[in-house]
């Protein structure tokens, strides 16, 4: 079982330490953090009004990761996922965070859909999202450049009537 605790000041330094560099920054939080993550990065997050920042637990209690929800003004967005410890990767951890994220949006904001953004290349979260039922939003693209590469970030989006008859 996954669950969702608040996060808070004193949790920074335990994400911090799991973020080893600049790409792996990029691809958990988008270009709007910057390497080194620090603890006054989070402390931004933490007081803005429309975001939610959760760590995420295991059956045991043991946190294994990160997760946020921003208020946009039409939907709520899923984001900063990060389950970091690779060997608990590929055992169904992210689609269980996606759908206590979407429970938790769903029951606590008045907004009939949620998205996220997932760049194209992340083809393990993009089934997870998928099989979670999300689909893409083919109008919504935007471009992160990291070295000499050009990611691409693809926008996916689930209405809450698709969630809860995925939950039945």
């Amino acid at each position: 079982m996954i669950t969702l605790q608040t996060f808070t000041i004193y949790d920074a330094p335990q994400l911090i330490s799991k973020i080893k560099d600049q790409r792996m920054l990029l691809q958990f939080a988008g270009p709007a953090y910057h390497f080194p993550l620090t603890e006054e990065q989070l402390e931004k997050d933490l007081s803005d009004e429309k975001r939610t920042l959760f760590k995420i637990a295991d059956q045991t209690q043991n946190i294994i990761g990160h997760a946020q929800i921003f208020l946009k003004e039409k939907t709520f967005l899923l984001g900063r996922i990060l389950i970091w410890d690779e060997n608990n990767r590929g055992k169904g951890y992210g689609k269980k965070v996606i759908s206590e994220l979407l429970k938790y949006g769903f029951a606590h904001f008045d907004k009939e859909t949620a998205e996220l953004n997932v760049y194209d290349w992340n083809i393990g979260a993009i089934e997870c999202y998928r099989k979670a039922g999300f689909a893409f939003d083919p109008d919504v693209k935007s471009e992160a450049k990291i070295d000499q590469e050009t990611w691409i970030s693809l926008n996916m989006k689930i209405h809450k009537n698709t969630f809860e008859l995925q939950k039945s």
